[in-house]
């Protein structure tokens, strides 16, 4: 199914895997919404596509509901809504030194974030609609300091499975990436980020770290295939096999 001429929003679109999508989603000739809450790095995202004509941006903090509500009734009808959003800041700690605030953090932007959007934007979408989140490795191969992310994206899998039953027609879809090069990591790995991505790459059977287009690429097919819901897509590199 092309998107051609079809409307989507995409929650993290400033940014990394979101705006790898976004890319892919204004040169199919869909008519874009990318949304976050730097309304700057929005607009530089706006410029580093080329500020093309079917491209829009919306400020917006999806753990806010009056802020949702407001969105989407500016927006309009929509036909896909993806969220690529996570707010990690404190998340990455052994359990002594967790503050009870980042781990909140974590659960607002992918399991609060996501219950609204779909709360709200569901009557936004047609039949044909979808929606799509993303969820991650961590879920599958949890390390020490990963708790909380883990429980999470766990915890996001299990709605995505229980909206795509509630909201039947709409298809509602998980992407599950592994490592991917992203500015995330910067918070995760600090000054290591290079040399734990390279140690990564050595271990996983494509022999490479994944990159926004890898995650993008998923969650396009998810949003053009009509016979697809409930489900977590793995883009991992094979990290579940080692």
């Amino acid at each position: 199914m092309s998107i051609s001429n079809q409307k989507i929003l995409i929650v993290g679109g400033g940014s990394g895997m979101g705006r790898a999508l976004a890319r892919r989603c204004v040169e199919a000739g869909a008519e874009t919404v990318i949304a976050g809450r730097g309304e700057d790095r929005l607009r530089q995202a706006c410029e580093a596509l080329g500020n093309p004509v079917n491209l829009e941006v919306a400020a917006v903090d999806i753990t806010r509901e009056d802020q949702v509500v407001e969105l989407f009734a500016r927006i309009g009808g929509l036909d896909h809504i993806v969220s690529t959003a996570a707010d990690i800041e404190g998340a990455y700690r052994l359990l002594p030194e967790l503050d009870l605030k980042g781990a909140q953090r974590v659960v607002e932007s992918k399991i609060y974030g996501p219950l609204l959007l779909a709360k709200h934007g569901a009557p936004r979408l047609g039949v044909a609609g979808s929606m799509t989140f993303v969820s991650g490795i961590a879920a599958y191969r949890p390390a020490a300091r990963g708790s909380v992310v883990a429980a999470v994206n766990a915890a996001l899998e299990g709605l995505v499975r229980a909206l795509a039953v509630e909201l039947a027609p709409i298809r509602v879809n998980a992407v599950s990436p592994g490592w991917v090069d992203t500015t995330i990591w910067a918070q995760v790995a600090g000054d290591r980020k290079a040399e734990m991505l390279a140690a990564m790459a050595e271990r996983l059977p494509v022999g490479r770290i994944g990159q926004p287009d890898d995650i993008a690429d998923a969650i396009f097919f998810l949003t053009g295939n009509g016979f697809t819901t409930g489900t977590t897509l793995h883009v991992e590199g094979g990290h579940r096999l080692i």
